[in-house]
């Protein structure tokens, strides 16, 4: 028989030729009990039919972090995690197989020994822009967990709002969190939301990384304590995304509704800033059982390069202080006194312009990893062609499944490869998305390409690592992403370059 259709495409499968197993809602499933329950969550719409044998769920130490062995007989299936991750990772597989028939639901027979290229496999969601609350949040975790996805990075604050409350800076919610793009409504998490959202995620076996973007990006900060902001830098690029989308040119003390960047900024030398950043990254650190802590650092163009260079310096010192390790766009590098170990994460384009890869080197050269999130790949904000409502073009025009498949991490910046790589992150801006359908509609189906980047061999290493193979295999999915509710955008027939 021909082999299953799975994405990311696992490191060993092997077709047998047995008949398939049967299954049902009422399948006897034994082992770990969390993954049990996870399975069940999966089988309960099947009809309550027979099953053919029993489903073993179990961990077996021994194998790399995060791997599984599945086995599917006629009579049994076997899934054999690693860990708790990798056993996790082996049930959003069986799941994939999952196949409707003329006679009701069946796993097909294979064999499959799987393990991830990258440790880090991120998704990011700005709930900045526009906020989104902790049921879509939730919804976007069971989504990416079951690509493989083990990081939620969560883009917290922007311009536009505040979205996390902190107990020893409350006029951040009660003054900078009601807005957000185009003059929709806003809104923030709780200190228990927060924590219901990393919960959740973490009985996903996902990471959550919360992002606070200083020292720009921080213009609802001069909402809540506006002798913390310096004046807005009105360059000659934020006049032009003004005119282009609106929103309007911002004014310290006012809410910006707008879409442009590079304006805003902290007082560098005020120790009252320090003060600021102690206060609000020992909340956040203490909120976040991960080991990562994101500041930011990106396009922080109202800023003086020499006093953004003290800024990274210090902020890094202070993510440091509280146990965590930092991440930063790769900007950061370019800074002098940047905390040792700190990751970089590179936004530029596929081929590096301007420096970004210089910056981003200086990461690795100063004990950290780097993070591969290029913008015109799966940057999943983009638009994914000319026509689409939604998203932006700024990433070298719309991205096509394609373009976002046809991809390799380890060739994107000379002299960082697999050893210098932590992951791959795929990021989701807001601007233009309002709900989940919007996200959905953006992330589905390129959002699979992300996952087969960070966990599957190199691209075109295999005879599935290829984009013919991949197209076939992302749309053999859409059944399934239909039946978990998800409104994905159809891989397009002759999907373009």
């Amino acid at each position: 028989m021909a082999a299953p259709h799975l994405v990311p495409t696992p490191t060993s499968m092997t077709a047998l030729p047995d008949a398939a197993f049967r299954i049902g809602s009422g399948a006897e499933i034994t082992g770990d009990p969390a993954a049990v329950a996870a399975l069940q969550r999966h089988l309960d719409p099947l009809p309550a039919a027979p099953s053919s044998g029993s489903i073993d769920l179990s961990v077996q130490a021994g194998g790399p972090a995060g791997s599984y062995r599945l086995a599917v007989g006629t009579a049994s299936v076997a899934v054999t995690g690693a860990d708790a991750a990798g056993l996790f990772a082996g049930i959003q597989t069986l799941t994939q197989l999952l196949a409707e028939g003329p006679d009701g639901w069946t796993i097909p027979a294979v064999r499959i020994d799987d393990a991830p290229r990258f440790a880090y496999r991120g998704v990011m969601l700005d709930v900045a822009r526009h906020f989104h609350g902790v049921d879509t949040v939730k919804a976007y975790i069971d989504r990416a967990s079951s690509l493989k996805f083990n990081v939620l990075h969560l883009h917290l604050s922007d311009d536009q709002g505040w979205r996390l409350e902190i107990l020893s800076r409350p006029e951040l919610t009660a003054r900078a969190a009601a807005t957000a793009v185009g003059g929709d409504a806003g809104g923030f998490y709780t200190q228990d939301d927060y924590r219901e959202i990393v919960a959740y995620a973490a009985a996903h076996h996902m990471t959550v990384v919360p992002e606070i973007d200083v020292p720009g990006h921080t213009h609802a900060v001069s909402l809540a304590y506006p002798e913390l902001s310096e004046q807005p830098v009105l360059s000659e690029h934020v006049q032009e995304t003004v005119a282009q989308f609106g929103g309007g040119l911002p004014e310290n003390g006012s809410a910006y509704e707008g879409m442009a960047v590079g304006f805003s900024s902290l007082k560098i030398h005020d120790e009252e800033t320090s003060a600021f950043l102690r206060d609000v990254f020992a909340e956040v650190a203490a909120l976040t059982p991960g080991p990562y802590l994101h500041f930011g650092g990106d396009e922080a163009l109202g800023t003086d390069p020499a006093d953004f260079a003290e800024f990274v310096a210090r902020a890094s010192a202070l993510v440091v202080a509280t146990g965590k390790t930092p991440i930063a766009w790769h900007e950061a590098g370019a800074a002098d006194g940047l905390a040792p170990g700190t990751i970089g994460q590179y936004w530029g384009f596929v081929s590096p312009t301007d420096g970004m890869d210089d910056k981003t080197r200086r990461f690795v050269a100063g004990g950290g990893r780097v993070i591969l999130s290029p913008a015109d790949a799966i940057y999943l904000d983009m638009k994914f062609d000319a026509a689409s409502p939604l998203g932006l073009t700024w990433a070298n025009g719309p991205t096509s499944l394609r373009r976002a498949y046809e991809w390799d991490p380890a060739t994107v910046i000379d002299g960082i490869g697999d050893a210098e790589i932590l992951g791959v992150e795929a990021p989701l801006w807001t601007e233009t998305v309002r709900d989940l359908a919007d996200i959905d509609a953006l992330a589905f189906p390129r959002i699979a390409a992300a996952a087969e980047a960070g966990w599957s061999a190199p691209f075109g290493a295999t005879p599935e690592r290829t984009w013919e193979s991949f197209r076939t295999r992302v749309a053999a999915l859409e059944p399934l992403w239909t039946r978990l509710g998800i409104s994905f955008t159809p891989v397009a027939e002759g999907e373009p370059a």
